[in-house]
């Protein structure tokens, strides 16, 4: 199949490379474009643990100047990917939760003690679902430090508006409902909404699905759990 990857370009090449190991094909598109924050402030504090609610999360954390007093911090990561990251990173103490806001905060109230320091949130400007308050109210002390934002594209690539048009891709995966959102806000500001007849949508969630009703796909497709391996799973199924 021939696939359009829409997460940032770090994130999708990466993705890419998986792809083409299963025999798929790729076009890249991506709607978000990230800036570190390098001199965001990280408080000298004894942090129990770190908090990764996305890959470049972990990322920031990893360059940032205080990396080097928190790699061996324990991080709480939100799924295998960001886990991932954290390791690439040189933080030797990962753990994964079970893909969103919600399981990673169970995983914390169930390894974390509030009596045993505050935690880290590595955040980017812009974050899906509210960690702080999840934690507060078990009694937890959680600082969110934002380390980078999120830039969204104003247009499509030439490349992929042509494929667009021509309606040879096969497919398209989404991760994140603000994704999904941009993307059908650039299909419909291209004219493009009618021509992914031919195309399905394999979403990491209900929400991310729902964001993309109405847009013409073929079919909607959503992973059982929300988790690359399980949307990678659902393309090869």
């Amino acid at each position: 199949m021939r696939l359009l990857l829409t997460r940032p370009e770090a994130d999708s090449a990466a993705l890419a490379q998986m792809l083409r190991s299963m025999g798929h094909e790729t076009a890249i598109a991506p709607l978000l474009t990230i800036r570190f924050i390098d001199d965001a402030e990280i408080p000298a504090r004894a942090w129990q643990a770190l908090l990764v609610t996305s890959a470049n999360g972990a990322r920031a954390l990893g360059r940032h100047r205080a990396a080097a007093s928190l790699k061996g911090v324990a991080v709480l990561a939100v799924g295998e990917a960001s886990a991932e990251a954290a390791a690439e990173q040189g933080f030797t103490n990962v753990r994964a939760a079970g893909g969103d806001v919600d399981r990673l905060a169970a995983l914390a109230v169930a390894e974390l003690d509030p009596a045993m320091g505050p935690l880290l949130h590595a955040a980017g400007s812009v974050v899906a679902g509210d960690l702080v308050s999840l934690l507060g109210s078990r009694g937890f002390d959680v600082e969110r430090a934002v380390l980078y934002e999120a830039k969204k594209a104003e247009r499509l690539p030439g490349d992929v508006l042509t494929e667009l048009e021509r309606g040879t891709l096969d497919g398209a995966l989404f991760y994140s409902p603000r994704t999904a959102r941009h993307f059908a806000r650039l299909v419909k500001k291209a004219g493009l909404e009618q021509r992914l007849e031919n195309a399905t949508a394999y979403c990491l969630s209900p929400a991310v699905a729902a964001a993309l009703e109405g847009l013409g796909f073929r079919a909607l497709k959503i992973a059982p759990e929300p988790s690359q391996k399980a949307l990678l799973a659902l393309i090869s199924a």
